[in-house]
C-alpha cells in the first residue's frame, strides 16, 4: 500500500487543482464502473467544496455548462485513458493536444498518474467474474 500512496501523493503534487483531480477521479470511476469509487469520490469532492451541480453533471460533462475548458480537457483525457484497451489509438491526438494546451508537462504527468492510480483497483472489482452463471436466453417467439 505504501507505493500506491506514493503514487497518489506524486499525482496530487503535480500542480493540478484539487477540484480537477476530484472530477477526473469521479469520471474515471464512472467509466470503469466502480460504484464504491464513485460514491467515495463524490463524497470527498463534496466535502472539499464541490457543488452538487458539478458532481451530478460529471457524467454528462460535454453538455453541462459547469466546467472550464481546462477541466473539460482533463475529463476528456480521463475517458480514453481509463479504457485503453478499447481502441487501437487509445488516446487520440486531438484529446492529448487539448490537454497540452491547458496543462504543463508536470501537470500532465500528474493527471495521467492519477487516472492510472484510480484504475488500479483489481479488475474483479470493476468486472466481477461470471461465477458460473449461464446467460439468460429466450426461446423462439
Amino acid at each position: 500500500m505504501k507505493p500506491i500512496q506514493g503514487l497518489i501523493k506524486a499525482a496530487h503534487n503535480a500542480g493540478v487543482a484539487q477540484s480537477t483531480m476530484d472530477l477526473v477521479h469521479l469520471r474515471a470511476s464512472q467509466v470503469n464502473g466502480c460504484g464504491a469509487c464513485v460514491v467515495s469520490g463524490a463524497l470527498s469532492a463534496k466535502k472539499a467544496g464541490e457543488t452538487d451541480e458539478r458532481l451530478f453533471s460529471v457524467v454528462a460533462w460535454r453538455e453541462a455548462p459547469y466546467f472550464t475548458d481546462a477541466e473539460r480537457a482533463a475529463l476528456a483525457l480521463a475517458e480514453p485513458a481509463t479504457r485503453l484497451s478499447d481502441r487501437a489509438d487509445p488516446v487520440p491526438d486531438e484529446i492529448w493536444d487539448e490537454a497540452v494546451r491547458h496543462y504543463d508537462e508536470s501537470q500532465l504527468v500528474g493527471l495521467v498518474l492519477w487516472i492510472a492510480t484510480t484504475n488500479l483497483q483489481p479488475r474483479e472489482r470493476h468486472h466481477p467474474p461470471d461465477r458460473g452463471r449461464r446467460p439468460v436466453t429466450r426461446g423462439p417467439g
